[in-house]
């Protein structure tokens, strides 16, 4: 047993995180993952009380470099992101890594760094490079033995058995349901663990994805975008193991804040929100203060 148990959550190790993450998608109870997309958003999602975080893509490269997803961001600044995200969060982390970020050898490197990095599942898709989010037209695909080539070198790259292959497709919007469905089989039968069908528009091409793929599958909530939303019940009535919940905090913080910087524009004060904010104790909590303080009090 580690003598770093008493640590706080961003000074000790966490080494069980993939076999949670597997053991959750293979519940009976559909499996939430909110997006976050740096460490007060994960922070929140883990004081929440949910068991798995989604590392969005688009928040990642708004928060980071101010772009819209579009491809813009690089590797780099992806894995510097995530990595400290997994060192504040001891929950398992699914991370957005785009097209793997080039060829079956960038794959390799992407799926070993993420997982060193304390990541727990890694989500590729088929979209040409730079690719565009998915629920957003112009998407551009490769081929099914490009995406398939991805897949089997993510899956042979990989040290620990129980880290997660997300495979996404977004043949959906311009290849109709049925190429999207076909293009998902194929990617299981390359090795993926979990099929991501893309910007599904009804509910009826929700369950007919899940009716005819016979592994777990992942159904992606967006406020505004291409695909009904649905609540958990029905999420798992559809037959879907995972939701992730992309950009909701980053859409709630922009709205939130901009409404409260609209206020203290026009009145000179933040009073107003007050009670909308953590205050200067709440907020130290959460990054649980306490447990660094002490930690510092023991060697003082």
């Amino acid at each position: 047993m580690s003598k770093h148990l008493n640590y706080p959550v961003g000074l000790r190790a966490v080494t069980d995180r993939n076999q949670r993450l597997r053991e959750a998608l293979a519940a009976e109870t559909l499996l939430m993952a909110p997006g976050c997309f740096d460490c007060l958003s994960a922070k929140l999602v883990a004081k929440a009380g949910f068991s798995a975080a989604y590392i969005t893509g688009s928040g990642v490269s708004m928060s980071t470099i101010g772009a819209p997803d579009m491809g813009v961001i690089s590797f780099s600044e992806v894995i510097d992101r995530a990595r400290r995200i997994a060192d504040c969060v001891n929950i398992p982390l699914i991370c957005d890594a785009d097209t793997g970020y080039g060829g079956p050898i960038n794959v390799i490197r992407t799926v070993q760094e993420f997982e060193r990095a304390g990541l727990s599942a890694i989500q590729i898709e088929d979209q040409v490079w730079p690719k565009k989010c998915g629920h957003e037209p112009g998407r551009k695909l490769v081929s099914i033995a490009e995406m398939v080539g991805r897949i089997k070198a993510a899956v042979d790259a990989r040290v620990d058995e129980d880290f997660v292959v997300v495979a996404r497709t977004d043949a959906r919007s311009s290849h109709g349901i049925d190429e999207a469905i076909e293009r998902a089989a194929r990617y299981q039968e390359a090795g993926a663990d979990v099929l991501f069908v893309e910007s599904p528009e009804t509910k009826e091409e929700m369950a007919e994805i899940n009716r005819q793929l016979k592994a777990p599958t992942l159904a992606n909530m967006v406020e505004g975008g291409r695909t009904p939303l649905a609540n958990v019940t029905e999420l798992q009535s559809l037959g879907y193991s995972l939701a992730i919940y992309p950009n909701s905090l980053t859409r709630l913080f922009a709205f939130q804040g901009a409404r409260m910087l609209a206020a203290l524009h026009a009145t000179g004060t933040t009073d107003g929100f007050k009670d909308e904010m953590l205050d200067h104790r709440a907020l130290w909590d959460l990054f649980d203060y306490p447990e660094w303080t002490a930690l510092e009090e023991r060697f003082s």
